[in-house]
């Protein structure tokens, strides 16, 4: 599995996935586990819609990796 997440985005989808987490603990809402996807996908560094989609925010040449 490779990296399609890089470091700016990694860090802005840990943040925000944090803040709805943080925000559904708040008003005790179930809707802040969907923090939970932006969150661990900026922890992992791999994002399935990425790879869908076939879009990368990595900076680094990943093709000496192949699948």
């Amino acid at each position: 599995m490779n990296k399609n997440v890089g470091h700016i985005d990694r860090g802005i989808r840990v943040v925000v996935g944090a803040g709805i987490i943080a925000a559904g603990v708040y008003f005790q809402n179930y809707w802040g586990a969907i923090g939970l996807i932006p969150f661990i996908t900026g922890i992992i560094g791999w994002c399935p819609a990425y790879k869908l989609f076939g879009l990368s925010s990595c900076k680094v040449n990943q093709a000496a990796n192949p699948q």
